[in-house]
């Protein structure tokens, strides 16, 4: 690759406000997303983030409605997404898993009527599928100061969660409050689904939140190696997936996560302790090691 090839490939697209500030968005959502992602993981809570990640939209809208942050609203509604499902399962005969499929679903639902019949200067289908390539400086901004405001949670408080995601009751017996522990979990995880969501949408936020985790926890079975892995994978796919929409002239969100998925698949088929294909490969050669002992 000469000089020429590559400045049109790297340096070119940078000339553009709007690409450096796409830039900026998705790599602060990949990072906060992918850190989150490891605990939501660990937790088994892929089936929540799904929920809060949907049930924000109406709290969205109607936040944009009356002048509020965004966040207020995403957050007002995630707690209420969650009270929801619990009051479903705790009162009927429904299970946790069709409790959460039928709450966020409606809640979604709620948000793309509010979405429909709401008069805006900006276009809120956008809140939904995503506007990498649109975000504004204030909107970069609100992006930057929750995902500080959330990764300084998850830094701070890391020990805390990662035991109760490893044994909550060991860290209930020691005297940590295991229900404000989830509570503030899922306080995070509404905060980080504002941060995605202005960068790939709502329905595509939930990818963000899983898949970086998932990936790193194929490749590692220490957890503070996953919160290193799994945002160097997030990032690096989200700015090789903003690069690829430039140049094939895709949508730009959905390119970011469809790398994402793509990585995924590479680490499943040939991670070196737990890939498909790598673990079939390492048992050849142990067969063979053992066959040329003998």
């Amino acid at each position: 690759m000469d000089a020429m090839s590559f400045e049109e490939i790297f340096i070119d697209p940078l000339r553009y406000e709007f690409m450096v500030r796409a830039l900026a968005t998705t790599v602060t959502a990949a990072v906060v997303c992918a850190v989150l992602s490891c605990w939501l993981v660990l937790i088994g809570w892929s089936l929540m983030g799904d929920a809060v990640s949907h049930a924000v939209l109406p709290g969205v809208v109607l936040a944009y409605i009356v002048g509020l942050p965004f966040a207020v609203g995403a957050i007002v509604f995630g707690f209420l997404a969650v009270g929801l499902i619990g009051v479903v399962r705790a009162t009927s005969r429904i299970k946790e898993d069709a409790a959460i499929g039928i709450v966020f679903t409606t809640l979604f639902a709620f948000g793309l009527v509010l979405v429909s019949v709401t008069p805006s200067q900006t276009d809120l289908n956008h809140i939904v599928f995503g506007n990498l390539l649109g975000v504004s400086r204030s909107e970069l901004v609100q992006i930057v100061v929750l995902a500080a405001l959330t990764l300084t949670a998850l830094v701070l408080k890391r020990r805390d969660f990662t035991l109760y995601a490893f044994d909550p009751v060991h860290a209930h017996a020691i005297g940590l409050n295991t229900r404000w522990l989830g509570i503030a979990l899922l306080g995070l995880l509404a905060l980080t689904s504002v941060v995605a969501l202005q960068a790939v949408g709502v329905v595509l936020v939930v990818a963000m939140l899983i898949i970086p985790g998932a990936t790193a926890y194929l490749l590692t079975d220490r957890f503070q190696r996953m919160l290193v892995i799994a945002p160097a994978v997030s990032v690096t796919a989200a700015v090789t997936g903003l690069y690829l929409s430039y140049h094939l002239d895709t949508a730009s969100g959905a390119m970011v996560v469809v790398v994402q998925g793509l990585t995924f698949t590479a680490v499943y088929l040939f991670a070196p302790r737990q890939g498909v294909i790598g673990r079939r490969i390492a048992a050849v050669r142990r067969r063979r090691a053992t066959a040329s002992a003998v």
